[in-house]
């Protein structure tokens, strides 16, 4: 049995399996999964199980992050998600494009880890960085 960290196996593998400028969406319960991409986790239970910014946080133990990418539209239909996910961020780039957009860059994405977040516009594409 695993001791610790992240304990689900698909995450573990998208992580451990994600290099450098590979993206990693992290998601609500609304957001659409692209049929392409290789890893779907799909941790949806309920509303609100679990949580965006608990999965989110999760995520970021184990994974090295150079620069982020929201949808623009959160800042003005969900300014508290919007402040509680930058001030994870706050060292780093953070790029916004049209939710339009956003949906697009999606379909590139090395994996996508949808939440049951029923907040509009909590996703976040997290561009992978080196640790060293």
């Amino acid at each position: 049995m695993k001791k610790g960290g992240i304990l689900n196996p698909k995450i573990n593998q998208l992580i451990s399996e994600t290099g450098h400028t590979d993206t990693i969406v992290v998601t609500d319960a609304g957001l659409p999964i692209p049929e392409n991409v290789t890893h779907r986790v799909d941790l949806a239970l309920k509303e609100g199980t679990p949580g965006f910014i608990e999965t989110l946080d999760t995520v970021l133990t184990e994974l090295e992050v150079e620069k982020v990418i929201l949808a623009e539209e959160v800042k003005t239909v969900s300014p508290e998600m919007h402040d509680q996910i930058v001030s994870r961020f706050q060292n780093l780039p953070i790029e916004y494009v049209p939710h339009i957009e956003f949906k697009q860059q999606t379909k590139q994405a090395r994996g996508l880890i949808r939440t049951g977040e029923f907040t509009g516009y909590a996703n976040v594409i997290l561009v992978a960085g080196v640790v060293y």
